[in-house]
């Protein structure tokens, strides 16, 4: 790791800048097949398959008899382990179910709001060497409880042809029943403008490589909505001197195995903790089969040793971390001056990997700073609010008369005129 002791503001920025990616050729590879998927369909779809996963599908329809096998592979103690994660996702997200109050604005004015869910949403799932079935939970379960109409669920064929089973456990418990074996660009492709076989959705969710997420932001400008942007995974932690290090560097750790280019940032006011956290990090390497994905994401990694806790915020804001770990004893405090980060773990015993699995809180987050301005998924990213307003006659009265003048102001003198025959309807009833 990269060590910055009392850096400058200058030097801590230059530091912790992201890897600029040019996304251009990518896209333009990306767009070549998006494009193919539209004109062609299913046959495009499955000849990119067959390409890239090595599999030929005449029909990438996950069958119930699959659910069932699935369920017999899996050991019963994993099968228990996802049905408490998705009983805590469950809780978790069914406490967002708001209903809005009516507002009187003023006498005769009332104003009201109501979640209406998403009615077709597309879950793109990872296969592969890491199948993130813990992230079929956290978008299926939030899509089902805001009662989206259609859940479409595409992961990458094995090359058995087969979906892993530990993603059509959780599916099945998330309620998922139309899941297809398609993965890859084809698959954002197929739910972005439908196939005979994968209707089209409203709304793509989901993680996936770097064309994935190409593939994601060129259909979200042809009118697709989705989660949102996305970049490598990361994590920060910030450490007190109340830290144990090899608490901090297993943290670490779990972030660097995601992949080459995961981003890894210790950040402290105790100097000494610094080189106690690499001796553990070398100990528990040695323990993983992820190793050498690890450390090449530790290469890129920087811990910085900060001049106080002052300093210490203001990086931890600046950087707006995708995880933001609080190594303290009383990480209360200094959490409230937190206001840009994906999700916070607070204190000693609360690591990521709870909140990516099963604390109930949701693993879909903000990466690439994007933690500025974007939340992570909740039930409201499958939700739309749509505002409703109803007036009395009174309430007609009340307001009228500001908003022609406003409507006049504007030269929008058909909205004025909206307004005024209605007064004059009223007026002419309130005649003798």
């Amino acid at each position: 790791m990269k060590i910055l002791q009392h850096p400058t503001r200058t030097a801590w920025i230059t530091a912790l800048e992201r890897p600029a990616i040019d996304h251009r050729d990518l896209e333009t590879k990306v767009a070549a097949i998006l494009a193919d998927v539209q004109q062609r369909g299913d046959t495009a779809v499955q000849d990119w398959t067959a390409k890239f996963d090595g599999v030929q599908l005449k029909d990438p329809s996950v069958t119930p008899d699959a659910f069932d096998w699935a369920d017999a592979q899996l050991d019963s103690s994993l099968k228990e382990a996802i049905r408490v994660a998705a009983t805590n996702i469950e809780r978790f997200h069914r406490m967002q179910v708001l209903k809005e109050p009516v507002v009187e604005t003023m006498p005769g004015v009332m104003c009201w709001r109501k979640q209406v869910p998403i009615e077709r949403v597309g879950l793109y799932i990872p296969g592969g060497s890491a199948p993130l079935f813990s992230t079929v939970l956290m978008l299926g379960i939030p899509a089902a409880i805001a009662g989206c109409q259609e859940i479409i669920l595409c992961t990458p064929p094995g090359k058995d042809g087969k979906v892993h089973p530990a993603i059509l456990y959780a599916a099945r418990l998330a309620g998922i029943t139309k899941v297809f074996a398609v993965g890859g660009v084809q698959a954002i492709g197929a739910m972005a403008y439908g196939t005979a076989t994968i209707p089209s959705v409203y709304k793509i969710f989901g993680p996936g490589n770097q064309y994935v997420t190409a593939a994601k932001q060129v259909v979200s400008r042809q009118g697709v909505a989705i989660d949102m942007p996305a970049g490598p995974s990361e994590v920060m932690v910030v450490a007190d001197d109340t830290a144990y290090p090899q608490f901090v560097s297993a943290d670490l750790l779990s972030q660097a195995e995601h992949g080459p280019d995961s981003q890894v940032v210790l950040l402290t006011t105790a100097a000494d903790l610094i080189p106690r956290v690499l001796e553990h990090i070398e100990i528990q390497l040695a323990t993983l089969p992820r190793a050498d994905i690890a450390r090449q994401a530790l290469a890129n990694s920087v811990a910085i040793v900060a001049a106080d806790e002052t300093q210490l915020a203001d990086i931890a804001n600046y950087y707006a971390a995708e995880h933001l770990i609080l190594a303290m004893d009383t990480p209360l405090p200094f959490a409230e001056k937190i206001t840009n980060a994906g999700s916070v773990f607070l204190g000693h015993y609360s690591p990521e990997s709870v909140g990516d699995y099963a604390s109930g809180t949701n693993h879909t987050l903000p990466t690439n700073g994007y933690a500025r301005m974007y939340s992570g998924v909740s039930l409201d990213a499958f939700v739309k609010k749509i505002t409703y307003q109803q007036l009395t006659p009174g309430g007609i009265r009340e307001i009228g008369r500001h908003v022609a003048l406003m409507a006049s102001a504007e030269s929008l003198e058909a909205h004025r005129l909206a307004v005024e025959v209605r007064l004059d309807h009223l007026a002419k009833q309130d005649q003798p």
